[in-house]
């Protein structure tokens, strides 16, 4: 029986990109009986919803399970050990690919969003003439902009999640000179990223703990045989809360570790706690 991760009044949060959720269920039950989260978003799960592996996640102690699945690709879910409430999918960019879900979870006793996003990669060229997929991410964040000005979340206890596939900042990768023309850290995505959250006025929970000097990765590419001694890393993960829970974040973990795990993801966990303050 897994042991509460968090205080009374308090949200253990992971959110991660696991790349085939039946392939790596493994590492998936490893991090659930090591780390306890009280809900793990999950992103490009890869399959449908009938072929979820439900029992699985049940038999850890995770009985309350949302998906938005597709076949062999994309797909998010959330699953936890506390109530979920009022699932909600929402088709951005009317693709009908699976990359939002949102459930309703209480923070202490507070009624809070929670959204679990997959951005698209975005392909390898940063030109949308020439790369449709690339036009696809960047109409799917300015979707995301847009959706957070109308919601008015700042208004709201929300929690944003997910593989947003930008890293914005200078030392959120490994290089800031050398990727400024490589997909994930182009100006105009980060432009684009600043943009979503300034009109959501999310709370960027990981830069609260670890200042905008530090290097800051969550993502290791799977091309680098030696991934950890090259630490060649980017942030493509992220944490964002609405303002009014902003001041009860602690406890950000980052599970480096997990990238070395047998036939893991090329992400790694990410968790925050957060509090009803």
């Amino acid at each position: 029986m897994n042991k509460p991760a968090s205080s009374k009044g308090a949200l253990k949060v992971a959110t991660w990109n696991i790349n085939s959720v039946r392939l790596r269920m493994p590492i998936v039950a490893r991090y659930l009986r090591e780390h306890s989260p009280d809900v793990l978003c999950l992103q490009e799960t890869k399959v449908r919803d009938a072929e979820f592996p439900h029992s699985a996640f049940r038999e850890l102690g995770y009985e309350h399970i949302e998906i938005n699945g597709q076949k062999g690709y994309h797909g998010v879910a959330t699953v936890a050990r506390v109530p979920l409430a009022r699932a909600d999918r929402r088709d951005y960019c009317k693709k009908g690919d699976a990359r939002h879900l949102s459930v309703i979870v209480n923070v202490g006793a507070r009624e809070t969003e929670l959204h679990n996003f997959y951005v698209p990669a975005g392909g390898d060229e940063p030109d949308r003439a020439i790369n449709p997929k690339f036009g696809h991410k960047l109409d799917f964040v300015d979707e995301m902009a847009a959706w957070a000005k109308e919601a008015q979340t700042h208004r709201r206890d929300a929690i944003l999640v997910g593989d947003l596939n930008i890293a914005p900042l200078e030392h959120d990768v490994w290089s800031h000179k050398a990727l400024l023309k490589v997909v994930s850290h182009t100006p105009i995505e980060v432009e684009k990223m600043n943009a979503a959250i300034a009109a959501g006025q999310w709370v960027d929970a990981m830069r609260a703990f670890v200042p905008h000097g530090e290097k800051l990765y969550s993502w290791w590419s799977y091309r680098s045989p030696d991934w950890a001694r090259a630490d060649k890393g980017r942030r493509l993960d992220h944490i964002w809360v609405s303002p009014r829970l902003g001041g009860g974040l602690s406890d950000l973990h980052i599970l480096r570790e997990a990238r070395g795990w047998e036939r893991p993801s090329d992400h790694v966990p990410v968790s925050v706690v957060i509090s009803d303050k």
